[in-house]
Formats: structure tokens, C-alpha cells, sequence
């Protein structure tokens, strides 16, 4: 989802919580890597798994210039033939540690044994926060959660494209201080659908 998109999903769900939730989760993820620099483990449920969330955080690390935010995605089935950036099964997140985050992504409560390695990974050090559908032991897990509940204004898929578009416009500025074609596009989106001053 480009910035302009992004802006204006901001502005239909203006009134409403999720676009500061969102943003205020963004924050956490992005100051859990950033400092640490050990490493962003994405990982969804057996039958949900966060594709899209990680092709835009890639997209976010590369474009806000914060490499961290880059993240590996762990898959609960891993073929002998799939290419090297989908091979990371479960068993990588028994080697999670202290300086790695963990970004549990959870519509339902998760099967195959995947909370009791994230309850491990939680116990060695990592920094653990879900977006999840409100199920109470995943939320039990998080460091930081955010609930995306049935009911809501808005669904999971929503609320991953803004977290990840939040997460890259709180990086670090571009090299040399220039803004990219980017950053100025999504302050102008941001500028040309923002509400008008109240007037007293």
C-alpha cells in the first residue's frame, strides 16, 4: 500500500482509535529493533501467515533507511526447496534471544506448539508483542499488544498496513538529511487530507 493509499485510509478511519494506535505501536516495534539491532522475527499462525506485513516492512526498512526493520518470516511448514528467505521454520524461534524481537501476527489462537516457543523466546530475552484478534493467552505473552477484536471499525490486514507504514515513517532520516520521493509524498498526502484548523 502506497503512501497516498495509506493517508487516505488514515483519514476514513479519522475519529476512530487505530490510526494512533497504530502509530504508538509502530513506535514500540520500531525502538525494540532499532536500538538492539538483533534481528525482527515475524511469525503468523498455521493457517494465517503475515505475507503482506512482511513484504511491507521490507519495503519500510528500505525506504526509511532502517535495516532492522527488515524481518525474517517464520513458517510454520518449510519445503527443502523453498529459496533461503522462506526457510526459517518454528525452530528459529527457539533461538531467539535477548536484542531480538519476536512480532507474533494472530487473527486466532495458534496451534503446533507455536506459544510455548514464543513463552520460551520471552523467558531468553526477547522482546515479544502480538497483533492478534483478542486471544488471551497470545495477548498474555506480548510485551506490547494490539488488539485487532471482531467488531472493530477496521480488520487485521488494515491495521498491519498501517503499523508497517507508521514503522517507517518514525525511522531515521535519509542520508545527509534528504528526504525521499517518499517522505515528501506522504507529508503531502498527510497535508492535502488532514482536517481543517478549528476556528474559535
Amino acid at each position: 500500500m502506497d503512501a497516498v493509499r495509506v493517508a487516505l485510509l488514515r483519514e476514513v478511519l479519522a475519529g476512530t482509535e487505530w490510526p494512533s494506535a497504530a502509530r504508538g505501536f509502530a513506535r514500540t516495534l520500531r525502538s525494540s529493533v532499532v536500538p538492539r539491532g538483533g534481528g525482527l522475527l515475524l511469525v503468523g499462525t498455521e493457517v494465517y501467515e503475515p505475507w503482506h506485513m512482511a513484504a511491507h516492512l521490507v519495503d519500510e526498512s528500505t525506504w526509511s533507511g532502517l535495516p532492522q526493520l527488515r524481518p525474517t518470516l517464520v513458517r510454520h511448514r518449510v519445503d527443502p526447496d523453498d529459496p533461503v528467505h522462506l526457510a526459517a521454520g518454528l525452530g528459529r524461534i527457539e533461538t531467539a534471544g535477548r536484542g531480538e524481537t519476536l512480532l507474533v501476527v494472530a487473527p486466532e489462537r495458534p496451534g503446533g506448539g507455536l506459544l510455548e516457543r514464543v513463552h520460551d523466546a520471552r523467558r531468553a530475552g526477547a522482546t515479544v508483542l502480538t497483533l492478534d484478534g483478542g486471544d488471551a493467552e497470545v495477548r498474555g505473552l506480548a510485551h506490547e499488544a494490539l488488539t485487532v477484536a471482531a467488531g472493530a471499525e477496521v480488520d487485521l490486514d488494515t491495521v498491519q498496513h498501517l503499523v508497517s507504514a507508521a514503522a517507517g515513517e518514525n525511522g531515521a532520516p535519509a542520508p545527509r538529511g534528504r528526504r525521499t520521493f517518499r517522505d515528501r509524498l506522504s507529508r503531502l498526502a498527510d497535508q492535502l487530507t488532514a482536517p481543517p484548523p478549528e476556528r474559535w
